[in-house]
């Protein structure tokens, strides 16, 4: 509409929303296709930036088209750190482990020291059970003096930030959370929920004990706090530092549901 529309002309920013929007629907084809058309100069004045070329490497690698998306990177002139981490992230997903080390020794000449790049690598590894390697990687780490950033979720109730971190063991309220989120795991199971075991990435002797891990993630506390300290029907904002893993985006779908917030 903003291009048969003369009045509104489309920016780089509505380009790479549509890119995106494409990308998270599984839209391949069309994200394709729009890239083409900026490409091609039918966005006006538009040119094709990093950012849209990085939106279509996502497309790519979520749809598990990982040979083309490398093959789309090397078509960049310059790819950012963000558009080799993109194909990585992708990498884990689908388990390709070797195009994933390809993906870090390109990722490690224009960024030795970054973290987030070794994390995924070794969550890599961990997806594809080889723990040898994960362990290896998180060694590199520490004796690189490279730190991960710890993820933590938070919510204020009342004035109050509370903030909590897988495991919590900290906040003073957590043995009654944890009977709570119990409760309400019980009550998800009944209405269909199922654990999604394999976003584990830690070696663990069985799926009970997997599903405990995932069940005591920070955002799930911090949900289940929220449950507990706030009046019925109202909303419950949770914020985070890091992204949420695909199993507590399911599960807060069910708590949504079972509770009306």
């Amino acid at each position: 509409e903003m291009v048969s529309d003369r009045r509104v002309t489309p920016d780089g920013v509505a380009v790479n929303t549509v890119l995106s929007a494409c990308s998270h629907a599984g839209l391949v084809e069309e994200a394709l296709r729009v890239y083409s058309d900026l490409v091609a100069g039918r966005y006006g004045a538009v040119a094709p930036d990093i950012q849209h070329q990085t939106c279509v490497v996502d497309a790519l690698g979520r749809a598990g088209r990982l040979d083309e998306a490398e093959q789309f990177i090397d078509t960049i002139s310059r790819p950012s750190e963000v558009t080799w981490r993109t194909l990585l992230g992708a990498c884990r997903i689908h388990g390709d482990v070797a195009r994933a080390e390809r993906a870090v020794a390109r990722l490690r000449k224009l960024a030795p020291r970054d973290a987030p790049t070794r994390v995924l690598m070794a969550n890599v590894y961990a997806a594809a059970g080889q723990w040898e390697e994960r362990d290896l990687e998180r060694k590199n780490m520490d004796q690189a003096g490279v730190r991960k950033r710890p993820g933590k979720s938070w919510l204020v109730v009342d004035g109050t930030r509370h903030v909590f971190t897988v495991e919590d063991k900290r906040h003073p309220r957590i043995e009654e959370i944890r009977a709570e989120l119990a409760v309400l795991g019980q009550r998800m199971k009944a209405a269909g929920f199922v654990p999604n075991t394999s976003v584990v990435l830690r070696s663990m002797a069985d799926e009970e004990a997997k599903e405990c891990h995932l069940c005591h993630h920070s955002e799930r506390l911090a949900i289940t706090f929220g449950l507990m300290s706030t009046p019925p029907g109202t909303t419950i904002r949770v914020f985070k530092n890091l992204r949420v893993c695909p199993d507590c985006h399911e599960a807060t779908k069910f708590i949504a549901r079972l509770t009306g917030r």
